[in-house]
């Protein structure tokens, strides 16, 4: 690993602690996004313009996963192992098990395709919640969108069809659910905030409530409930919406985070064409 990079940290009521400096693992890639973890603490991620997805295993070995991704762009592993994309060619989710064996999860709604599923989180059901806005892509033949608006959708485990949870937003794209199932976080990029929703028995989400005025790419949640969202490097907000952080990150634009390693303390980032990695005394709670 080469490359060593400075943090800067707002004075929290809850501080954050750095246990390292951000390091670079690689920078060979095109534009990485998806980053997420599974039970072992090995971390995957996206090349999304290359259809490539990447693994870096807790022995610090980096090594292609999976050619041919279907553009997977957001990631998720469920309970089985599988890692859950959002695999943007189709605008479909696929679960992509060890074996490299792909089950289409969603195809469309009410027979149209969705505009391009970006990030997802999974609840405790193994029901899926993914935003879905609408960035044209080169390599598709459409030029417009099918649906009308930019939405959130909840697929229940086992089901073909998906339900509108959330919408009223300009273009929703980080996801993330609180491991009690209370809570889910959706940032919308454009408007550049993000909202918390009240997550119902049923899947469906109510009491939206703007947490903070800031968007984000993708996000993830530490054992201690703050968010850390990524765009301009990655910022670090309490619960109650509490800007507490930011970390710099050498490149133009982050696109997603997740907690890594045997105890879920190193803090793993794609940014434009690199993967970065910051040890920290946090620990993530996928």
């Amino acid at each position: 690993m080469t490359g060593i990079y400075s943090i800067v940290f707002a004075q929290a009521t809850r501080p954050i602690f750095i246990q390292d400096s951000l390091k670079l693992i690689s920078s060979q890639f095109k534009f990485t996004e998806g980053a997420s973890v599974d039970r072992l603490g090995n971390v995957y991620f996206t090349d999304q313009p290359n259809d490539k997805i990447w693994k870096y295993d807790i022995n610090g070995k980096l090594s292609l996963f999976m050619g041919k991704s279907g553009r997977a762009n957001g990631t998720y592993f469920d309970k089985k192992g599988n890692l859950i994309v959002c695999a943007d060619e189709h605008n479909e989710i696929w679960a992509i098990d060890q074996n490299k064996k792909v089950t289409v999860l969603f195809s469309d709604f009410e027979g149209k395709k969705v505009n391009g599923p970006n990030d997802l989180w999974i609840d405790a059901k193994g029901g899926i919640y993914f935003t879905d806005p609408y960035y044209q892509r080169d390599y598709w033949t459409r030029k417009s969108p099918e649906l009308d608006g930019e939405k959130v959708y909840y697929l229940a485990k086992g089901k073909k069809s998906a339900k509108i949870v959330a919408e009223g937003m300009v273009r929703p794209n980080g996801i993330v659910g609180t491991p009690d199932g209370k809570y889910i976080y959706v940032a919308d990029r454009n408007a550049d905030v993000t909202y918390r929703y009240e997550i119902n028995p049923d899947g469906s989400l109510s009491n939206r409530k703007l947490l903070f005025k800031q968007g984000s790419d993708g996000m993830t949640l530490d054992r201690a409930g703050n968010i850390y969202i990524t765009g301009k490097g990655v910022d670090i907000y309490q619960s109650d919406g509490e800007k507490i952080g930011h970390i710099d990150v050498p490149e133009e634009w982050c696109g997603n985070i997740c907690f890594g390693g045997k105890d879920r303390n190193i803090l793993f980032i794609t940014a434009s064409k690199s993967l970065y990695m910051i040890k920290t005394t946090m620990k993530g709670v996928e």
